[in-house]
């Protein structure tokens, strides 16, 4: 099993320093997330109903008419192998490693791609599997990119695989709202933009008959009642989503000022994280996790992803920190 972020127990242990006392920005969700409302009580009392009104909710929001819930979009990830016999599946690198990690799983052949490297190769492969904006690293891709390598994919059967976790404060640049195509598959999360990674609810476009093989090997009762509750009224709430899409965008931004004042320079972004590649990176992560900031660090290549702090206390106390590890860093 593939080790994560969000370690946070385990940082608090290493580090000896108590779990309250800890800023979190290894995760890359909305630290100000959706506001929860108090459950019913039969939320708790029965199992979830597929006429509960989510599918409705979902249909909506992401402008689509086949959306099959999920129980996150990690469920989706390590079932779509499943449905293809042995094919060439390319992935990029660096990416979110669950993708290649499933399919190479399944028995499938990987394909290792740069961003410059996907029009080469594309003939080669039976599935491409993109992030779209990608994490870590934060590229993003034109619809008319990716309907133009769908097209190409499709002369064989193949599939486009695009994974947009990270897309719901640029709505528009999403294909969710595209009419329904074989061999188009979108995968989306309540997680990232909603601040909601705990209910464990995501989403699946793609065709019917996909999504009906997903859903036979998925199981009954996926995604519990309080779960299917509170996402359904999160996705029916556009008031939140407006307001929030304009406020991650001026807090990232205000991210972006404080990492480049601490001579920290950004590599690219999103409007949940920033991504930083520096050979420092390891330094910079452990001196800033001693003083009870966690940043997410990846090896390859060698970088730093931070995400949002929460509310203004943990600004200032970054800032402070960011000033203290600037000088330690700038010392070796």
């Amino acid at each position: 099993m593939l080790e994560h972020g969000g370690h946070l127990i385990d940082a608090a242990e290493k580090y000896n320093i108590p779990l309250k006392q800890w800023i979190d920005l290894s995760t890359g969700i909305n630290p100000n997330g959706w506001p929860i409302p108090s459950i019913p009580a039969e939320c708790w009392q029965r199992l979830p109903e597929s006429s509960d009104g989510l599918v409705a909710a979902a249909k909506q929001y992401y402008q689509c008419l086949s959306i099959l819930p999920v129980a996150g979009s990690q469920a989706a990830i390590q079932t779509l192998p499943l449905l293809r016999q042995h094919s060439k599946v390319g992935v990029l690198a660096p990416a979110y490693a669950e993708h290649a990690y499933s399919w190479k799983k399944a028995g499938h052949e990987l394909i290792e791609l740069s961003i410059d490297s996907i029009e080469s190769q594309l003939s080669q492969l039976d599935v491409l599997i993109l992030i779209n904006p990608n994490n870590p690293a934060a590229q993003d891709f034109s619809k008319t990119q990716l309907l133009s390598w769908h097209q190409q994919l499709q002369q064989s059967n193949g599939w486009l695989i695009i994974d947009e976790a990270f897309i719901d404060s640029h709505p528009e640049q999403s294909l969710s709202s595209y009419p329904v195509a074989d061999g188009l598959i979108i995968l989306r999360s309540i997680g990232k933009f909603f601040g909601l990674a705990g209910i464990r609810c995501g989403f699946v476009i793609a065709p019917e008959q996909i999504l009906r093989q997903l859903n036979e090997i998925l199981g009954p009762w996926t995604i519990s009642h309080p779960s299917r509750y509170i996402a359904t009224a999160a996705l029916l709430d556009t008031d939140w989503q407006t307001k929030t899409r304009i406020e991650l965008k001026q807090q990232t931004n205000r991210l972006a000022v404080l990492l480049n004042q601490n001579a920290l320079k950004i590599t690219a972004q999103t409007d949940l994280f920033i991504w930083i590649k520096t050979e420092n990176a390891e330094q910079i992560h452990h001196a800033l996790a001693q003083k009870g900031v966690l940043t997410r660090l990846f090896i390859q290549p060698l970088s730093l992803r931070f995400g949002l702090p929460k509310h203004e206390s943990e600004w200032n106390y970054l800032a402070k920190v960011l000033n203290e590890v600037k000088g330690r860093v700038d010392e070796r």
